[in-house]
Order: structure tokens, then C-alpha cells, then sequence
């Protein structure tokens, strides 16, 4: 176990997490310094180097267990962290007043009003740190007359003064730092979208559903789950972009594309390997749901007839090949681009035989439309 595992316990975080990853991490370091520093007043007092009050080194006492106690609890369990860092609030505002209340001859134990300011923006956002604010400043307005050792007036004064300086500082930048970083997220997604999806389409480009498929086939080996993979080719298409013009093409694979992608299961995978050709991966499918599913797409696009502006409605059909992942010793390492070669045949066989049908390797007779 590293010294990270230890602290954090195994949590991971998805890239659209990294803001939640921070103050996860935050909070345990937050909460196990509390508890350590409290640990140490404890012992200061014990060994007569700062002496404290009897009442507030029970108060610390159950602070510093407290603080252990929730790291325990969040470590691990990133779903807890609102929780937890409420409840750290809690319990930090409650020690404070004990502090304030009980030990009027440390002057400065003001301080520890104005260090939580600063974590509750980090911690909880910007709502939170307003409130808490001015919730400090009402506590301390509204308590110092009564403490045994009040403050005096200028010194109050500048006291809350300064507190609300502190609360507009972090409002301000909590609030553009936040700003920065949603915006920075989005373009990293915009990125990431750019770099895995065909801009014409917006279908996942080869390398992406190559890198997406080999893991999803790597999953149907573990657990010994069927898979296949359709290669799908547009027939003649080279002709419709001679006849109509790139723009007339452009648009039949935009059309077929959309056709594809209704028609796609939450566990199926669809990308656009070349120019006219896609592919699909087929999850937990047998080869004989597979060419059930691919003749319904072949159907599909025969249906499609998209209107070309000077053309009209345009027949467009499609031949496709079908291969299944078997689970022999042959098939134990096959990649998904050894299996969508075994499809690439079949829609080889498909076009050789008439063309708009369904063919498989496995079968003895491409399917005929």
C-alpha cells in the first residue's frame, strides 16, 4: 500500500471529477492536520508549555477524535465528501466558540475565525463562504459582550472589518477561479471530442473506436461473453460522389451515419473506419442475433433515399459483413482489428455476391436482400 493509498483510500475520479478530486484530497489533509495540531495544544497543555482551561481541552479533546473519526469515515468514499465537509464545518465553528468563550487570556484565538473562511470557500463554494461569513461575524458582534474579557470597541471593529475584507477577497476569487476552471474543462472536452469523433459524422473516428473496442473485447474474453463486428460499405458510393458532387456524399454519410446511430444499443460501439465504411461492435452478441441486427440496418439504409437539392431522393444501400468472436484457443488473443478483418471479408463476399445483403464467414450463403 503506497503512502497515497493509505491517506486517500482507493477512490478514483473521472477527468470531468478533477475539481471534486482536489477538494477530496483537500478535506483529508484538512482533517488530519486538525486533528494533529489539536493534538498538539493537548499535549502543550499536558506538559504545562501552554496551558488551557479544563472545559475547552475536553472541547479539543473531542475535536481532535472528531476530525480523526471523519477521515476515517471519507477516506475511500468520495459520495461522503459533501457530508463530511459540512460536518468538519460544524464541529471547526463549535471548537472556535469553545475557544472563544473559554480561554479569555489567549487574545489571538480570534485567528481561528478567520483561517476557516478561506477552506469553507475552497471546500464548499462560494454560497457556503458567504454564509459562513457573515454567520462569523454576527458570533463575534454578538458574543463579544459578554466574554469575560471582552474586546474593545476599535479592536472589534477591525476585527470585523477585516473579516469581511477576507470573505470579499475569497468571494471574488473563488468565484473567477471557478470560472477558469469550468471553462479550461470544457475545451479539454471539446478536445477530447475533436480527437475521438469524426467531424463529419460525429461517429468515433478509427483510432478512437479501435482504443474503445479492443477494451470491450478484452472484457468479452474475461468473461467469456459472445461478441461480433458488422463492416458496413456503402455500395457504388464512389459513383455518388462523381455524379453529385463531395457535398451530395458528404450528406448521404451524414444520413447513414444518423441511421446507424439510432438504431445503436447503450452497449454497442459505432465508428467510421474509411471513407464509406463504418464498423460496429457488437457487445454480448452471438453471430446469429448479429446478422438479425445487421439485415435490420441494411434495411434501414435501404429506406434512407436522402434528398439531394438537385437530385431528389437518392437510392443508397449498402453491403455488410458480419464476424463473431469465438471462444476457442484460436480466438483467446484475437485483436478487434483481426475480428473486423474476418467482417471485412464477408462484406467482400457481400458485394461479390449482389451487393445490398448480409454475409458472414460462418455462414455458408451471404444472406440475400
Amino acid at each position: 500500500m503506497t503512502w497515497q493509498q493509505f491517506l486517500f483510500g482507493s477512490v478514483s475520479f473521472s477527468d470531468s471529477e478533477e475539481y471534486l478530486e482536489f477538494r477530496f484530497r483537500f478535506l483529508i489533509v484538512v482533517l488530519l492536520t486538525g486533528s494533529l495540531f489539536t493534538a498538539v495544544f493537548i499535549v502543550g497543555d499536558q506538559s504545562g508549555l501552554n496551558p488551557l482551561d479544563s472545559p475547552h481541552l475536553r472541547s479539543m479533546t473531542v475535536f481532535a477524535l472528531f476530525a480523526f473519526t471523519l477521515w476515517l469515515m471519507l477516506r475511500g468514499h468520495k459520495e461522503r465528501f459533501h457530508h463530511i465537509a459540512w460536518g468538519y464545518l460544524a464541529g471547526c465553528l463549535l471548537e472556535y466558540l469553545s475557544a472563544l468563550l473559554l480561554v479569555p487570556d489567549d487574545e489571538l484565538r480570534i485567528l481561528w475565525f478567520y483561517v476557516n473562511v478561506p477552506g469553507v470557500y475552497i471546500l464548499l463554494g462560494q454560497r457556503a463562504g458567504l454564509a459562513v461569513t457573515a454567520l462569523t461575524l454576527v458570533l463575534l458582534a454578538g458574543l463579544n459582550p459578554w466574554l469575560s474579557r471582552p474586546y474593545s470597541r476599535n479592536a472589534m471593529a477591525t476585527a470585523l472589518v477585516a473579516l469581511m475584507y477576507l470573505g470579499l477577497f475569497f468571494h471574488v476569487h473563488a468565484n473567477r477561479s471557478i470560472s477558469y476552471f469550468v471553462r479550461m474543462r470544457q475545451s479539454a472536452e471539446r478536445l477530447r471530442e475533436l480527437a475521438s469523433h469524426d467531424p463529419l459524422t460525429g461517429v468515433l473516428n478509427a483510432r478512437a473506436f479501435y482504443e474503445a473496442g479492443d477494451r470491450l473485447l478484452g472484457l468479452a474474453r474475461r468473461t467469456s461473453s459472445p461478441c461480433a463486428v458488422l463492416f458496413i460499405d456503402l455500395d457504388h458510393f464512389k459513383s455518388i460522389n462523381d455524379t453529385h458532387g463531395h457535398a451530395a456524399g458528404d450528406q448521404v454519410l451524414r444520413a447513414v451515419a444518423h441511421c446507424l446511430q439510432s438504431r445503436l444499443r447503450r452497449s454497442d460501439l459505432l465508428g467510421r473506419i474509411g471513407g464509406e465504411e463504418f464498423s460496429v461492435l457488437l457487445p454480448e452478441t452471438g453471430l446469429e442475433t448479429a446478422l438479425g441486427l445487421a439485415e435490420q440496418w441494411r434495411q434501414a439504409i435501404e429506406r434512407l433515399h436522402p434528398e439531394l437539392p438537385d437530385h431528389g431522393p437518392l437510392q443508397i444501400t449498402a453491403s455488410i459483413g458480419v464476424a463473431s468472436h469465438r471462444h476457442g484457443s484460436v480466438d483467446r488473443q484475437l485483436s478487434l482489428q483481426a475480428l473486423q478483418s474476418r467482417a471485412d471479408q464477408a462484406m467482400y463476399r457481400a458485394k461479390a455476391t449482389g451487393r445490398n445483403r448480409v454475409s458472414s464467414l460462418d455462414t455458408p450463403e451471404p444472406a440475400a436482400a
